[in-house]
């Protein structure tokens, strides 16, 4: 029997019939049709069952800024060994020709023991006739081309160095008919109305699934006695790293790790007390001349632990279970696994009794509650705890142990300043991560790409 169809809907099952394999911006040209028209006719036609999509991803490679210099000029270290191919030079002509990348040149070379030098001279001892990375540069060159079609051991030592390789994953989409809309009639709707045709799917509202995971985690932790608090997306440095103990020459504070706001210092970061006793901590512990004016600068924060602190510090409780949910921003490179713009569930206990193991028994029951059952608890090193520990739970799809909370005791040298006399359980971590782990998903960005398909598959109870 004859089906009735949208036109949208003929016009790319038609043009499929005639070319099996097409992409999105195929149909566009063959099917006349406007790029939302494509996106809604393959959605409809997938609900239908008619059409498959198969999605696929490819790394495609580029020269950075650094590596287009080392294809024009060669890398550091061959620049080097060419000047010393006519015998010794001496350190300081070899600086003033190789300039910015003498450094980098004069450590590679010794690592791999093609140089010797003493006090004024450099020589060569071994002469490599090609060096690691040369190859895959000069594949490169000023083209883009697929990762796996350049030579993976020779790329890897590029993909090292900072600035040489710029890695772009794009995907695909290829659209096919499935088996039963290759011979189903296409009737003319001109007039006529079927009444067997199947109704249309209807999708009432629901909430976003990392909306549900927000609110699941909220209910556990106000279900096992903790209060929520709720601090600003935007800090000063104070909260955000200084009262956490952390130095100001730290990398995490570079523009690389963070977003500050530009020419908006805050007027009042703390009490005349609570900025002198932090700063004669960091004087003392890390030796250097603290600045008020990089305490100042406002930052949008990178942890929901400054909300947490600031609130401990202002009412110094003798005991408290309390925690902070919401955004936080981190100025890193878009990956399967980081976001700019995530999601931290942050938590405190105060006790005079609280203690490493109370931190362990905690996060297992959180973990128990949410449906992980297989965790482990793993010693690291985070700035403003000691001891810390890292969570590792097991996923079952994958079949490997994956890093998701951190977790420690608040050392002396963050609460002492801030008048908090009582030992302070912290843990902390990304919501998105737990999030993947309950819906089975490989890609963090799949929460934000707006794929009605998997919204709308995407069970509610996990």
């Amino acid at each position: 029997m004859s089906q009735v169809f949208h036109d949208i809907e003929k016009k790319i099952i038609l043009s499929l019939r005639e070319n099996p394999k097409q992409s999105p911006e195929t149909l566009e040209k063959s099917t006349h049709l406007s790029p939302d028209q494509v996106r809604r006719g393959i959605e409809w036609l997938k609900l239908k069952d008619l059409a498959n999509v198969n999605e696929s991803k490819s790394s495609i490679i580029s020269l950075g800024k650094n590596g287009i210099e080392s294809f024009q000029k060669g890398l550091p270290e061959r620049r080097l060994l060419d000047l010393l191919k006519n015998g010794p030079r001496k350190l300081f002509d070899l600086q003033k020709e190789l300039g910015s990348v003498f450094g980098t040149s004069i450590g590679l070379a010794r690592k791999n023991n093609w140089i010797e030098t003493s006090s004024e001279n450099v020589s060569i001892k071994n002469f490599p006739l090609e060096l690691p990375g040369e190859k895959a540069l000069n594949q490169i060159g000023e083209k883009k081309l697929p990762k796996d079609e350049i030579d993976n051991n020779d790329l890897s030592s590029l993909l090292k160095r900072p600035d040489f390789i710029v890695e772009c994953v794009v995907k695909t989409k290829e659209i096919t008919l499935t088996d039963s809309a290759k011979s189903i009639v296409i009737s003319d709707s001109s007039g006529e109305i079927d009444v067997e045709a199947k109704v249309p799917d209807t999708f009432v509202a629901r909430t976003h699934p990392l909306k549900d995971t927000i609110d699941e985690i909220r209910e556990i932790f106000v279900t096992l006695g903790f209060s929520e608090i709720i601090g600003n997306m935007t800090q000063s440095s104070f909260w955000n790293f200084d009262a956490l103990f952390t130095p100001q020459d730290h990398p995490a504070r570079e523009l690389q790790d963070t977003f500050y706001l530009d020419s908006i210092p805050a007027k009042q970061i703390a009490t005349p007390e609570q900025i002198r006793k932090v700063s004669n901590t960091h004087k003392k512990n890390w030796r250097y001349n603290w600045d008020i004016n990089e305490a100042r600068k406002m930052v949008l924060r990178t942890h929901t632990t400054c909300v947490t602190i600031k609130h401990l510090a202002e009412n110094k409780p003798d005991e408290a279970r309390v925690f902070s949910l919401g955004r936080v921003f981190r100025n890193e490179k878009v990956s399967y696994k980081h976001l700019v713009e995530f999601n931290q569930i942050e938590g405190v206990v105060v006790g005079k009794d609280a203690n490493l193991r109370n931190l362990m028994g905690i996060q297992q029951e959180f973990y128990k509650r949410i449906g992980i059952t297989k965790i482990k608890f793993w010693p690291t090193f985070f700035p403003y705890t000691e001891p810390s520990l890292q969570t590792m739970v097991y996923n079952e799809r994958l079949e490997k142990w994956i890093e998701l909370f951190g977790m420690g005791i608040f050392r002396s040298e963050v609460t002492k300043p801030l008048g908090i006399t009582k030992p302070v359980l912290a843990w902390g971590g990304g919501i998105e991560r737990i999030a993947m782990l309950k819906y089975g998903l490989d890609d963090v960005r799949e929460f934000y790409n707006n794929n009605l398909s998997w919204l709308r598959s995407a069970t509610k109870c996990q």
